[in-house]
């Protein structure tokens, strides 16, 4: 039977080349080209709506006002009267806190 002799420096050496493989490989893989087409076909990702825009409550994603294409949603059904007068204000307050809305289903 073969003895083996436990050598401390290989070993760290060993595991700090490992260590540093896991960290590099998910890197690798985010990697993407800079081509134009790449570009083209990314989404913008920002932020999603957490809040309502006109009382900052948590939002009910039961309640929403769809306008243009994008979907407002709002806490309770008090702050409906104030959205459908003035959607597009409620949008830019959102926008502007870099919240991507979400598309209205088609």
């Amino acid at each position: 039977m073969k003895q083996y002799r436990f050598n401390l420096k290989s070993t760290l050496a060993a595991m700090v080349v490992a260590s540093g493989m896991i960290f590099t490989i998910p890197a690798i893989a985010d990697v993407k080209s800079d081509t134009k087409s790449d570009v083209a076909t990314q989404e913008v990702k920002g932020k999603p709506q957490t809040h309502c825009p006109v009382m900052g409550s948590p939002i009910n994603r039961n309640n929403f006002y769809d306008y243009k294409g994008k979907r407002i949603y709002y806490c309770c059904y008090g702050c409906i009267n104030l959205i459908s007068k003035d959607p597009e204000k409620y949008i830019k307050q959102l926008e502007d806190q870099g919240i991507v809305l979400d598309k209205t289903p088609k």
